[in-house]
Order: C-alpha cells, then sequence, then structure tokens
C-alpha cells in the first residue's frame, strides 16, 4: 500500500513533536539524579529545564523568517540536526557547564524543529483536514508528554540519567532520512525577503532579559533586567511596523482571533507547563515515591490529552474552535484550583481526578487553539503563525518554569529539595499551583473574545 505524501509529513511532524517534548518533559524525572550527580543546588537544578525553553523562546521568531526564506525543510532538517548533536553531548557531559551548554544547543535545534514542522503541515495539508492533521501534532506532543515519565522513570531508575538522550538518537536519526528520502518539496514564502537581524537581536536580547530577569525577580538584578526584557520587546514591537521585511509580521495581531488565541496559549502554557514539576516534586519529596513510580502516575493527564487532541482537532474544522478552547480550559481551571490545595495528607484519589480533568481540559484546548492560530492568517504567513504560538508555547513554559525557581528560591532560598524539607516544598507548591489558576481564568476569557471577534478564518490553499 501506497503511503500519501500528506501521511509522510503529518508522521515526520509527529516524531519530531513527540521527541522535542520527551527530553523537555521527561526529564524532569532525571533532574535530581543529574542535580546529585553535578551537585547542583535547587536553583542550578531548575535551570536544567528553564535553560532549554528559554534557548527555545530566544530562536523561535527569528526560525520563522529564516524557515520562510530558505525553505521549510532545510530549516527542519537543520533543526533536527543540531538537536541530535545536543542530545548526543548531553550524553558525554561531565559537568554542569557542559550538560547546560548542550541543552542550549537542544534548545535552538528544538526551536527550528517547532516552527518548521507546524508549518510544514499547514503548507502540505488541504485546510479541510488542517484541525484533523495538527490534532496529530498535539498527539505525538502529549504522547510524548504521557510516556516521558514512564519510559525516562524506567531509564532512570535502572540504567542512569544518560541512558534519556540515548534513548532519542536513533529516533531522530529515522526523521533525517524519512526528510531526505520521502519530502522531495520545499516551501519558501518569504525569499524575497532579507533578513531582519537588528529585529532578531532585539527580540532575542529582549526575550533573554526578560524571562532571565523574571527567574530572579526577588533580587534587584532581576527586576531591573525584567524591566530592562520589556522595554526592548517594545522597542522591538514598534521597529518591526516600519520595516519592509519584518522578523516577526506585526500586523496579524490586528485579527483578534489571532491575538486571541495566541494571549490563550501564552496563558495555558504559565498555568499548565509547571503542575507535572509540582506533582514530580510532590511524588518524590513529599510522598518518598521514587522516580520510576512517580513516573507511573504521571501518566494520566497526558495519555487522556493524547486521546483527546486528534478528536478535539477535528472536531475543531467544524465547530468554532475557540469555543472548544473557552470550555477546555474551563476544565483545566477547577484542576488547578484543586491542586492549590495540596497537602501531604491529600489523599491520592483526589490527585487523579485533579490530572483527569487537567487532561481533558487541555485536550480540549490545544488543537482547537492551535488550528484557530494557524487558520486565521493567509497561508503565505504560516511560518510566521507557526512561530507565534511556538514562541507562545515556549515563552508560556519559561515563563511556567521560572514562576517554579522564583517561587521556590523565595521560600526555600538555597536549600536543597529533600523530604527533610517537605512542608516548604508543599507552601511553593500552593502558591504556584493558585498564581497558574488565575491564568488559567485568563485563557478562558481570551478565547471567548476570539468567539465574539468578527474576523474570519482562512480557509483557503
Amino acid at each position: 500500500m501506497e503511503i500519501k505524501f500528506e501521511t509522510y509529513v503529518v508522521m515526520i511532524s509527529f516524531i519530531t513533536s513527540f521527541f522535542a517534548v520527551f527530553l523537555s518533559n521527561g526529564i524532569i524525572i532525571g533532574v535530581p539524579a543529574i542535580a546529585q550527580d553535578f551537585a547542583m543546588n535547587n536553583v542550578i537544578q531548575n535551570w536544567v529545564p528553564t535553560i532549554f525553553f528559554l534557548v527555545v523562546a530566544v530562536f523561535t521568531v527569528p526560525a520563522g523568517q529564516i524557515s520562510g526564506k530558505f525553505g521549510v525543510k532545510k530549516s527542519l532538517l537543520a533543526g533536527i540536526i543540531v538537536f541530535l548533536i545536543g542530545s548526543i553531548g548531553a550524553c558525554l557531559s561531565f559537568s554542569t557547564e557542559t550538560f547546560l551548554l548542550f541543552r542550549i544547543m537542544q534548545g535552538a535545534g528544538v526551536a527550528f524543529l517547532n516552527v518548521s514542522a507546524m508549518a510544514m503541515v499547514v503548507h502540505a495539508v488541504p485546510p479541510r483536514n488542517r484541525g484533523k492533521a495538527l490534532g496529530f501534532t498535539v498527539t505525538g506532543v502529549y504522547l510524548a508528554t504521557s510516556l516521558s515519565p514512564v519510559i525516562c522513570g524506567f531509564l532512570v531508575h535502572n540504567l542512569g540519567w544518560r541512558s534519556m538522550f540515548y534513548f532519542v538518537i536513533p529516533f531522530l536519526v529515522l526523521c533525517i532520512i524519512l526528510m531526505i528520502v520521502k519530502i522531495p518539496q520545499e516551501w519558501k514564502t518569504y525569499q524575497d525577503d532579507k533578513i531582519d537581524k537588528v529585529g532578531s537581536i532585539l527580540y532575542g536580547v529582549g526575550i533573554l532579559f526578560f524571562i532571565y530577569g523574571f527567574t530572579a525577580l526577588i533580587t534587584t538584578p532581576g527586576k531591573i533586567l525584567t524591566v530592562l526584557g520589556i522595554i526592548l520587546l517594545v522597542i522591538f514591537g514598534a521597529y518591526e511596523l516600519r520595516q519592509r521585511s519584518p522578523v516577526f509580521n506585526m500586523n496579524l495581531f490586528r485579527n483578534k482571533k489571532f491575538t486571541s488565541s495566541n494571549i490563550a496559549a501564552l496563558c495555558s502554557y504559565i498555568a499548565i507547563m509547571v503542575v507535572t514539576t509540582i506533582l514530580n516534586y510532590h511524588f518524590q519529596y513529599v510522598r518518598g515515591w521514587n522516580a520510576q513510580m512517580s513516573g507511573l502516575i504521571l501518566i494520566i493527564t497526558p495519555i487522556i490529552m493524547a486521546i483527546m487532541a486528534p478528536n478535539t482537532g477535528k472536531l475543531s474544522d467544524k465547530v468554532h474552535p475557540q469555543k472548544l478552547a473557552a470550555i477546555g480550559m474551563g476544565i483545566a481551571t477547577i484542576a488547578l484550583l484543586i491542586l492549590t490545595f495540596l497537602t501531604k495528607d491529600t489523599p491520592v484519589y483526589i490527585v487523579v481526578i485533579a490530572m483527569v480533568l487537567q487532561g481533558i481540559g487541555m485536550g480540549m484546548f490545544s488543537s482547537p487553539n492551535m488550528n484557530a492560530i494557524m487558520s486565521s492568517v493567509p497561508p503565505k504567513d504560516a511560518p510566521t503563525a507557526s512561530a507565534s504560538q511556538a514562541t507562545m508555547r515556549t515563552i508560556g513554559q519559561t515563563m511556567s518554569l521560572g514562576l517554579l525557581t522564583l517561587i521556590f528560591a523565595w521560600i526555600m532560598g538555597n536549600l536543597e529539595l529533600s523530604t527533610q524539607y517537605a512542608g516548604m516544598i508543599i507552601q511553593a507548591s500552593q502558591t504556584i499551583c493558585a498564581i497558574c489558576t488565575v491564568a488559567c481564568v485568563l485563557a478562558v476569557f481570551a478565547s471567548l473574545v476570539g468567539v465574539k471577534s468578527k474576523d474570519k478564518f482562512n480557509t483557503g490553499r
């Protein structure tokens, strides 16, 4: 049976999305072992996942213009290769510095991978099947989110943390082969544009200052960097509006459906990303479970997301996607509210109920919201829209983990995370979940604004 070209595109997007998330999410399970191996305190330990998302956020916007100019396929292939080199280097790391260096390389690769994979799906798949195809891509994300705690928990517990990185290598090689052999087409939408170097630098430095400062907001340098970051991002926005070939087309935000969906995505990732880490800390440091046991129970939420994502994506081709997104985030809000009251004595079944609700809510939100973003712009702007949704995701994820670092540093100082300080871990976790509940509510309102907007979705090629 001959496999259609579109199927290969979706397959590659699925695999790359899976393994980009596999390490970014699964590494949370391995962080305690990595921290012990390299003698990290809790602040440096929290930077193991955070630095990855920070780098992704810095490179994602330039990746949109670069992939549009030089080709979506070339950019995706380059991203996979850089990600592969970073993964091999992480396996061979011998110190905190070398390990974090290769995490930076992984982040740069994933930035191009995220943008190009999504843009390739939009270009290759007809609009009538776009939500379904994007739903399968989101399924890859959620399957990775669900399976990575289990697989990484097993690997870390039995083979050590380095085995997580060895595990992804053959799959990345497979993606490279499929790209070369099965995807002859190339897509260029900005080939006549000049690379906006100044805009890229303004954005990169601005987002770097903002997020790094945010993680240290309780200090004076942190406050200064956060303010400087905001100022640079405002300057970036004003500068882009005057450019003929901007690195990011700010005029897209004139479309209220595009803007509201991006805001909803940002708020949702701020709210949700940190939950896995909070629950992992709760299981390992408060309840005293091992990494393997923690990974097994953490599978509940993402496996529900993985089941729902392709179905809600397909549904969003027929029903207003932002209506589905608003309902989904409403359910997720209830889940976060439950976790706000999480203590050592909370029955496990209550935690499971919250995880199930979170899975249902995010499963209803993510695919429709992504479809809303990608369908609210002309096809030629698919790389920019892809960069936008990837940027919202990575900024939200990084701010979420930055919030984790900020609150834990505020409550625990430089103490190491251990069962000895379970009370402080609970206090920090409750504070974070309360803040994330508010972010969920904001995502609901943003989606509803998009529903009421008179702007139209694009249904052309």
